[in-house]
Parts: structure tokens; sequence; C-alpha cells
């Protein structure tokens, strides 16, 4: 994998990952890292003919991709920068867990959290909050609330510079005001 620190959004189709991918998105800019945008394909149920179920699955994947370009289409148009879509099969948090402990550039993953909802933030939010971690290295995971406008979701991926501190020398030299 790239050498270049990443930051990973996982991708569905819930109102809140447009928060998620702003904020992924802005921050890769800023930080010059690369984006990866996970989308997983959940197994369905098989039909009664394998015929069926491969249809079902090739109709899944079509679905997972145009997604993907819809998604990457909108980040490169908010952002200029390229996502990187990653689609797999299987379980979200599995498949997650997977690729954070595969690629060692990604630093940060970053979710969406459904508010108002009584289900809570979202199933995998909670899951990743009542496990004991996302990966067998440590990995930050940043949660934006789905509620932020895309203004705010800027202010807080933009960095805010800070001033080096004056050494002791330019301090002692300058006179007390």
């Amino acid at each position: 994998m790239s050498e270049r620190n990443a930051c990973l959004v996982v991708a569905d189709e819930s109102k809140e990952f447009p928060a998620a991918l702003t904020y992924a998105g802005q921050l890769a800019k800023v930080n010059g890292w690369r984006l990866i945008m996970l989308r997983v394909i959940e197994p369905s149920d098989p039909a009664p003919w394998a015929s069926i179920t491969e249809e079902m699955r090739r109709q899944a994947h079509d679905a997972a991709e145009s997604l993907t370009q819809r998604f990457a289409a909108e980040v490169w148009a908010e952002c200029g920068i390229t996502a990187e879509p990653v689609l797999r099969d299987g379980s979200t948090k599995q498949e997650l867990k997977k690729l954070v402990d595969e690629d060692a550039s990604i630093k940060l993953v970053v979710l969406a959290a459904a508010h108002g909802t009584a289900s809570g933030p979202g199933p995998l939010v909670q899951s990743l909050a009542k496990s004991a971690g996302l990966s067998t290295r440590h990995i930050a995971v940043m949660v934006i609330p789905g509620t932020l406008s895309r203004e705010e979701i800027r202010a807080l991926a933009v960095p805010i510079p800070v001033a080096p501190p004056e050494s002791d020398a330019a301090s002692a030299a300058s006179p007390p005001a």
C-alpha cells in the first residue's frame, strides 16, 4: 500500500454519510492525505437457484460501484481530491477491521452518526463503541454528527495555525510592556 497517510470513510446510503464524506475529504485535502472510501456489500439471503443468487450479487456490486463513483464525484467537486474506492463483500465491521489491518497508511477512520433516531447513532458506531477496538493496531476514529452543516464540517477539518513559541532569548531581549 502507499506510504502516504490515508483517511478512511465508510460509504453507505444513510442520510448522515455526506457529513462524514465532507469531513474526510476536507481533512485529506488540508493534510495531503489519500482518501479511501470503503463500500461493503452485505451478503444477501441465498435464492433457491444459484443463477438468481449470482445475479443478485452482480446487481449489488453494480449498485455499489455506481454509488462509490457518485460519492467520488461529489468529493472531487467539493474538495478537489480523488477518492480511492474499495469494494468488499461481507460484514461491514469485519471488512473495516480487515482493511485497517491490511493498510498501515490508514491513520483515521471517519464515520457519521445519526441524530434523533430511536436506534441510536447507527449500527456501526454503536458496534465500535461496545467492542474492544477497530483493529489490532491503534487507530483514531472520528464520529461526525450527521446534523452539522457543510460549513461547520469544513471548519472542523481545517487546521488552526499555531504560532511557534517565542524563545527565551527573544523574550529576554524585548523590554517589558
